[in-house]
């Protein structure tokens, strides 16, 4: 599996605030592959992998929003019934808790792409998927 770096902001949960991280990402011409919105009583987190964590990151600065970026393990999985199942069960045996995952699903014959926040990244990363 590869390292990736995943740009990650906190929202207050209003309306308007997802349309303000994706116009700001449109603005500075970055794509989001992959997203999350998860949600508390009074904030969302929103995590993403773009095209260009860079230029997402200074064009959410510029917006006003606090950034962080994290390593994540980035995956291609078949788009198919059983591949993430096999892909926890490697995990799971090489130790690697899954603190968190989410993706993007691709047409029928295309891979999917999941990003994942594990508990390890150096041992996630030399965990062999199919």
């Amino acid at each position: 599996m590869a390292r990736g770096t995943q740009v990650s902001v906190t929202l207050e949960n209003k309306p308007g605030q997802l349309a303000k991280v994706a116009g700001a990402l449109a603005r500075a011409k970055v794509n989001i592959r992959a997203i999350s919105v998860v949600d508390a009583a009074e904030v969302g987190v929103v995590r993403m992998v773009t095209s260009s964590n860079v230029r997402a990151a200074a064009a959410l600065k510029k917006a006003g929003m606090s950034v962080v970026r994290q390593p994540v393990i980035i995956a291609e999985l078949p788009n198919e019934v059983g591949a993430l199942a096999a892909a926890a069960r490697k995990l799971a045996a090489a130790k690697i808790n899954v603190e968190y995952i989410y993706g993007s699903a691709a047409r029928a014959g295309e891979p999917s792409t999941i990003v994942i926040g594990v508990s390890d990244i150096a041992r996630a990363a030399r965990v062999k998927l199919p």
